[in-house]
């Protein structure tokens, strides 16, 4: 069964997106209320949650801050309620989503799921219908920079670029879905889109990456840098001619490092499983907020907004294009900086600076033996999909010490922990780092990065 997509829609709003991307600040900000006055219509006519909360209110009066702060885990204790389909059964969504030979395939017949990776601590499901996922993929077409307009020009899809993906590929991941959904709406695509394990060890994943050769690789920045380093040792034998980077923190340094050990332009961008591409690169290297059709407030640990140039506490996302699942004045943990100075590129869509995850990689073996890089997405995977564990943090202690710590307290603690150790262990000796002792903390609060979020994996060097 093919997934949700709509042509005709896609179509309008494509030429939406297009028209919007030179658009001025004013029109985008009549564009954001009329959204979002449609976004309260929807969620009061369809979700029992916000039927109560807006009831009596004007959706073309009301001003977005009088409205609470949403919460994932609220949200998801009421995901019943919080839908606008009665037809969506939180219970049903994950059945489908346990099954991994349903990636991708249409739920109920009209919707795209996916899971978050539970990198906040808890996981959550996400329903999209065919009008939202024609505003992701506008915005990923439109908004993503062209590096090289000729083949734009003559390849406007991407056909014949050879695109790799290297993340989790073993879930409903929202990037995994993206790409098996656009392989089956396009036959054409078939051979030249990819998805590749990180899960496996370095020496097979470059040596998949060697046989087919792609002409973009789209990864998280940590993996980039392994695949810099696999470049600098002989072993990675292809380069991309671009490099595409998200879901983790891109320092300048890291970006230079990248651009000259395997010789391409990168480009980074900003998207969460809530929305899918919030904010890409522009030419000059700045990132810019999607803002017709996702608000972002950065606020303090009051929920009050803070003046653009300053970082608050934490930010809240309103997705305009979602009326299936509202997300209103949703709490994103990320700490997002609004730009006060316009940028050189003359968009008047407003430049972010995000602090999101920062995890360490890990590099494990004994003095004088063979050194073996553990990913820090392929460590939270493997205690989230296999040992069902996402309150915790990895700790290196020294060359083949771990301490796996997790928040949760009394035998709950214990057998997760168990489990925890066991699946990790596991994963240790398949990558080929073989007597790592792992010792178990419970009842403990990992220490927080610089983004504000509990970082997850620690390196012995931090």
């Amino acid at each position: 069964m093919l997934p949700p997509f709509d042509p005709w829609l896609t179509s309008f709003v494509a030429a939406d997106v297009a028209v919007a991307s030179h658009a001025s600040a004013e029109a985008l900000a009549g564009l954001r209320a009329r959204r979002l006055a449609d976004l309260l219509r929807s969620a009061a006519r369809g979700s029992a949650l916000y039927r109560k909360l807006l009831a009596g209110r004007d959706p073309a009066r009301l001003r977005l801050e009088e409205l609470p702060i949403a919460q994932k885990a609220e949200l998801m204790r009421r995901f019943d309620d919080w839908v606008t389909d009665p037809a969506l059964r939180l219970d049903a969504l994950r059945r489908f989503a346990s099954d991994r030979s349903r990636i991708a395939d249409p739920f109920l017949g009209r919707y795209v799921v996916w899971e978050s990776s539970g990198s906040s601590g808890e996981p959550a499901i996400f329903v999209q219908d065919a009008r939202a996922m024609a505003v992701y993929d506008a915005l990923e077409f439109w908004r993503r920079p062209v590096l090289r307009p000729l083949q734009r020009m003559m390849d406007p899809w991407s056909v014949g670029e050879g695109i790799a993906f290297v993340g989790a590929t073993c879930g409903h991941f929202a990037s995994t879905v993206s790409i098996e959904r656009l392989r089956r709406l396009n036959p054409a695509l078939a051979g030249s889109l990819r998805s590749i394990s990180f899960l496996q060890p370095a020496g097979k994943l470059v040596a998949e990456l060697n046989a087919l050769a792609p002409a973009v690789i789209a990864t998280y920045p940590s993996v980039a840098v392994l695949l810099a380093e696999e470049r600098l040792a002989g072993r990675l034998e292809t380069a991309p001619r671009e490099l595409w980077t998200g879901g983790e923190d891109l320092s300048t340094a890291t970006r230079d490092f990248l651009q000259q050990a395997l010789g391409c332009r990168v480009v980074d961008s900003y998207g969460a499983s809530e929305f899918l591409t919030l904010a890409a690169e522009c030419r000059c290297g700045s990132l810019h907020l999607n803002c017709d059709w996702a608000i972002l407030e950065s606020v303090d640990e009051g929920g009050r907004q803070v003046p653009a140039g300053e970082a608050g506490a934490t930010t809240l996302l309103t997705n305009l294009a979602n009326h299936v699942q509202p997300l209103i004045r949703y709490d994103l943990g990320d700490r997002v900086t609004q730009r006060a100075s316009a940028c050189a590129c003359g968009s008047h869509h407003p430049v972010i600076e995000v602090q999101g995850r920062n995890d360490d990689t890990l590099r494990l073996g004994r003095p004088g033996a063979r050194m073996v890089r553990i990913l820090p997405l392929a460590v939270s995977t493997v205690l989230e999909d296999d040992a069902g564990l996402f309150d915790f943090q990895l700790e290196q202690q020294g060359p083949c010490d771990l301490l796996l710590r997790t928040g949760l307290h009394g035998k709950a603690a214990d057998t997760s922990l168990r489990r925890a150790r066991a699946a990790l262990s596991a994963f240790l000796v398949r990558q080929g780092a073989a007597g790592v002792h792992i010792h178990c903390r419970s009842g403990e609060t990992g220490r927080r990065g610089r983004s504000g979020k509990v970082q997850r994996v620690v390196g012995a060097h931090a």
